[in-house]
């Protein structure tokens, strides 16, 4: 191979690898757990393959889908290890896609926000969520960026995981569902402009 093209596949590889993002879901696979409020990272990445109208295909560790966003690869993901250990799927398909930690973003409940409303961080602690405790010890850092997405904290003492493992009520769908639809398109956000604009504009 001579020189110029060696620099033309090294060059290539690296755009490739800038411009590929790795969107995490968190929830539990299986009917028993579909809609529940500790699913809602799996909600976000429906709207987001629904809307590119792309499928989901099981692979290793996880359902799979791609889709294509101004430029940028998105590679969703809905580990199927179940919660607790969704760090064993973000560790295989950061290294398979070879994704940089800074193209990371895990979608996740969070007990500490009320329904209706979502924030983005580019690193924090789990905050006791057994997801993303389980992804920061497999990646041995909690410097990536997540996406929460409220689901409140209605529940009496030692009732918490009753409560995540819980279907939202009536009144608490109508108050998630634009919520959905804006993680979607902070999602497109954070790959084309970067985390810092994503959460001027959204949080």
């Amino acid at each position: 191979m001579n020189l110029l093209k060696r620099l033309f596949c090294k060059n290539k590889e690296t755009e490739d690898t800038t411009m590929k993002y790795l969107i995490v879901g968190l929830g539990n696979i299986g009917a028993e757990y579909e809609g529940t409020r500790h699913n809602s990272g799996f909600m976000v990445l429906d709207k987001l393959a629904g809307g590119a109208k792309v499928p989901y295909v099981l692979d290793r560790h996880a359902y799979r889908a791609e889709m294509k966003w101004k430029g940028r690869t998105l590679i969703l993901i809905r580990p199927t290890t179940y919660m607790n250990l969704s760090g064993k799927a973000v560790k295989y398909w950061l290294q398979k896609e070879k994704i940089a930690m800074e193209n990371l973003l895990v979608i996740v409940d969070d007990i500490a926000l009320p329904v209706g409303k979502m924030r983005m961080k580019k690193q924090g602690s789990g905050g006791g969520h057994n997801g993303l405790a389980n992804i920061e010890e497999l990646l041995g850092t909690n410097n990536y960026c997540r996406l929460r997405i409220g689901v409140g904290d209605n529940f009496s003492r030692g009732h918490q995981i009753d409560h995540v493992l819980g279907q939202f009520s009536e009144e608490e769908r109508a108050q998630l569902d634009p919520v959905l639809e804006r993680a979607a398109e902070a999602v497109k956000c954070f790959v084309t402009l970067g985390a810092d604009r994503a959460m001027n504009m959204y949080n």
